[in-house]
């Protein structure tokens, strides 16, 4: 064993002498092979570098077994390099590429349109604002033939490559490298990853893109990864540039052929897919590049026929389709927008709410609370209204109209025509105008009727309409004075009758009394915010109108209050808002009201401004039964106002009306401002509008929803009583106390003729003893005796202590008996004839005599009892 062990020890030994010595010997055969070529060459480092770079050595060195060999090393060690630099490049760009998150890529390409749609999904509008933007759909709303011309004119291989195709990159370096057309070599998911990532860098073609090519092929390949093909050919149709302002081949086709993607035949997918090489040259808009377009929509046929897409006939086809004649007229961004006022009001609130960036980037779908159905029919009433603008001469119209339920906008129109040069875009219906008289029940009445320490209002109560010039005026200018429309005064008038004629005296009162700082607030809680919110120096002016403006919407929202039993809700304008990805990032819910007055409050102004009696009492006349305030089976409360220049010239004019479902204001007026040189005193035009809208909303929109039947209208509150108070029965609050209603009671004699204070010349016969209530003024502080029915201030002019009272004469002539009226001072008015003290004739005296059958046979005693006109008696006797 030893010895075995030593054999294989030694034959190791001699196998590394071999090898040792073979090493040796070719080492010095080179040496010497050197030393021989050496001692060959020129003394001289010149003449001996120069002796070796003669061609005839170097291509024998480099077509020698030994410079293959240095060839071969110096390529390893380029390539090794080349690997080393890309690699590099790849570990040093990838590092800047984890916060783009490949795999959210189909986030990124979203819709930048915002879809507004009504409550019920109705499309209003599409807005795809002032720059580009895009419309996104799903792969299987695209079709086939889009997909198959993209591929052939943009990415041949695009189903082969896995992401970057190599071939592309040489064939696009070389071509660049020999000075050709400048191509980029990209893959369609490159393309992609440039729009979607690189957007502001694609513009960089030169070395300073280098980055950014590199960064796109390592987002390339992960791409390619993470999703199959005909999703990346869908993003990528999603994404591109159509020209102009259009990305998205949905824009596109629906701009130029006025179709969706899944609609689009062979000709025109080949056009679409020839403009995202150059969209800005290629714009089918761009009749400069018309010829351009349509040859490379000719080259797209071609590659899709040698792609086997489709065939040479069907190329054929679509190349002789006179594809630029089918393209749409260029529209602007507002066409075929409904309801364009309320959308674009719907849009500047979301912007304010949600960020102008959220907003303008898009994707948003927004269901507002407006109902097509009603806006509509709102815009038909102002269509037909138009025809009253002659009465006057004004030019503008606006209708808001607002749910009373949940304080939601279901209608807007805020001009005469949307479209209408100069003016018709401005939104009347949130502008800032002047209300008139129709913010009386709001400012002036609510607050009064609120429950209050000592004397508390009704209805029923009593407020004179007198010359109060000395405390409207107190500390104003020469010249002032307050009146009323009608330029008279009415003397002691209810509240009734005050708010349903539109009284200003008694309006004024009622701030005076209320305050003007606690009367305003009561205007803001329920739902006028904007009046007088610019104006600290409010005086009583503001109890009429003058001086603070409402914004028509939100003034319609606060009669909408008064409808919901004095309970505010906000103005809403959207159901839901979501973005791209379906996520609900605003929503509508249902508020709980807030307690602006008190429920008996409002419904005390309901009632009142819904009686066409109490209208018809002063002012209004026939007209109290008449269209808008008597709208045909729709309860509903009314209120007119109107502005006026300081020249006799109405400036503004209002119609209020509501429901308990559905509250509106109308105005009409000139959209500049000016006064109106006509007259609708009447409210003639606003009335028709009210009258025209409220009849079909309720009944046509409303009533099918269930949100509305026949004979509903506000609820009475508990704690509402009847009373009869100064001799006038209303309906008065829980609170009101008759006790503390200031009144002293007394009597007086009046004249039942003339119904005034009796004289010492009154007869008798026509005086009557009346108890009368002592009321002190609440504002004047004079006291006042009032009297149902009878005038407590002017004493009897219709008798004088000179009349004559009324006789006759009567004769018996025969068996008859004749009467000769001789009349006093006054017409006699009736008779009556008594024979022997019974009654056989009774009547109205109609001429100057009378005969009556007497029995001859009898002498009995005959009386004849007269009355006249002033109510002077008289017996005669026979």
């Amino acid at each position: 064993m030893v010895k075995r062990k030593s054999t294989k020890k030694s034959n190791n030994l001699s196998t590394y002498a071999n090898l040792a010595h073979r090493y040796k010997t070719k080492k010095d055969a080179k040496a010497r092979e050197k030393a021989e070529y050496l001692a060959k060459l020129p003394k001289d480092p010149v003449k001996r570098f120069f002796y070796r770079l003669h061609p005839k050595r170097v291509a024998k060195y480099w077509f020698s077994k030994r410079g293959l060999k240095t060839a071969l090393k110096i390529v390893g060690v380029f390539i090794a390099i080349v690997v080393l630099f890309i690699g590099g490049l790849f570990l040093y760009y990838r590092k800047d590429l984890d916060a783009i998150r490949p795999g959210e890529l189909a986030k990124k390409v979203k819709s930048t349109v915002n879809r507004y749609e009504d409550r019920n999904g109705v499309l209003l509008w599409e807005d795809k604002g002032n720059g580009n933007y895009k419309l996104v759909v799903e792969g299987s709303e695209i079709n086939k033939y889009m997909r198959q011309a993209t591929v052939a004119i943009e990415d041949k291989s695009f189903y082969s490559h896995h992401g970057v195709s190599l071939t592309g990159v040489a064939r696009a370096f070389f071509n660049n490298l020999g000075g050709g057309n400048v191509q980029g070599g990209s893959t369609l998911t490159q393309q992609l990853i440039k729009q979607v990532y690189f957007s502001d860098e694609a513009s960089k073609r030169n070395a300073s893109g280098i980055p950014r090519k590199v960064k796109e092929m390592i987002l390339a390949i992960e791409v390619e990864r993470m999703y199959d093909k005909e999703q990346i050919i869908t993003l990528y149709l999603n994404e591109s540039p159509y020209g102009g302002r259009r990305n998205g081949v949905e824009s596109g086709a629906r701009t130029y052929f006025g179709k969706s993607a899944k609609d689009l035949d062979l000709a025109e997918s080949a056009l679409l897919a020839a403009i995202p090489n150059n969209p800005a040259v290629l714009d089918p808009y761009n009749t400069y590049g018309n010829d351009l377009l349509v040859k490379r929509q000719h080259t797209t046929l071609d590659n899709m026929v040698e792609l086997g897409y489709i065939t040479k006939a069907e190329a054929k086809k679509a190349k002789e389709v006179p594809i630029l004649d089918r393209v749409k007229p260029e529209s602007n961004q507002y066409e075929n927008i409904k309801a364009p006022h309320f959308v674009l009001e719907v849009k500047k609130q979301l912007e304010s709410e949600l960020g102008v960036k959220t907003v303008r980037s898009g994707g948003l779908t927004i269901k507002t609370t407006l109902d097509l159905k009603a806006q509509e029919i709102a815009e038909q009433a102002v269509k037909d209204g138009q025809e009253y603008l002659y009465l006057s001469k004004s030019d503008n119209i606006a209708l808001s109209s607002v749910d009373t339920t949940t304080g939601q906008v279901i209608a807007m129109v805020g001009s005469v025509d949307y479209y209408k040069e100069g003016y018709g875009q401005t939104n009347a219906a949130t502008s800032p105008l002047e209300p008139g008289s129709s913010i009386k029940p709001i400012v002036d009445y609510a607050p009064l009727f609120k429950q209050r320490s000592g004397t508390n209002f009704g209805p029923g109560s009593v407020l004179r309409d007198e010359n109060i010039d000395s405390i409207y005026c107190a500390g104003a200018a020469g010249g002032c004075h307050v009146g009323n429309f009608t330029g008279r005064f009415y003397g002691d008038v209810t509240i009734r009758q005050a708010l349903s004629n539109s009284l200003n005296i008694p309006a004024i009162k009622a701030m005076y009394i209320n305050g003007t700082e606690d009367s305003i607030k009561t205007a803001h809680d329920l739902g006028d915010k904007n009046y007088c919110a610019d104006n600290n120096n409010a005086g009583l002016s503001s109890a009429i109108g003058g001086g603070c403006t409402v914004i028509p919407v939100e003034h319609a929202n606060a009669y909408a209050s008064f409808a919901r039993g004095g309970s505010y809700k906000p103005l809403a304008y959207t159901l839901e808002v979501k973005n791209f990805s379906g996520d609900v990032i605003k929503k509508w819910e249902d508020p709980k009201g807030k307690q602006a007055v008190d429920p008996q409050v409002a419904y005390m102004i309901s009632d009142v401004l819904h009686d066409p009696n109490a209208r018809a009492s002063l002012v209004w006349g026939s007209a109290s039964y008449g269209y808008g305030f008597v709208v045909p089976g729709v309860w509903t409360a009314t209120k007119t106002g109107t502005t006026e220049n300081g020249f006799g010239k109405s400036k503004d004019l209002w119609v209020a009306s509501y429901s308990s479902a559905i509250a509106t204001t109308v105005w009409n007026g000139n959209h500049d401002g000016s006064p109106m040189m006509g007259n609708d005193s009447n409210h003639v035009l606003g009335r028709h509008v009210v009258n025209d809208y409220m009849e079909r909303v309720h009944k046509e929109v409303y009533a099918p929803q269930g949100k509305w039947k026949s004979g509903d209208q506000p609820a009475k509150p508990d704690g509402i009583k009847t009373l009869t108070i100064n001799g006038k029965t209303d309906i008065w609050p829980s609170w009101f106390d008759a006790k503390y209603s200031g009144v002293k009671k007394s009597k007086m004699t009046f004249d039942t003729i003339s119904r005034k204070k009796a004289t010492s010349c009154t007869p008798d016969s026509t005086k009557i003893e009346v108890e009368v209530s002592i009321i002190t003024d609440p504002v004047t502080k004079k006291d006042r005796t009032m009297a149902d029915g009878y005038d407590t201030e002017h004493e009897d002019d219709v008798h004088k202590c000179t009349d004559r009272k009324p006789s006759a004469s009567i004769t018996v002539n025969g068996t008859d008996i004749d009467i000769t009226f001789v009349p006093g001072s006054f017409t006699i008015k009736s008779y009556t004839l008594y024979i022997d003290g019974a009654q056989v004739s009774s009547g109205a005296v109609s001429g100057s005599s009378l005969s009556f059958p007497y029995p001859s046979y009898t002498n009995q005693p005959i009386s004849l009892r007269l009355v006249d006109e002033g109510g002077y008696e008289a017996t005669v006797k026979r």
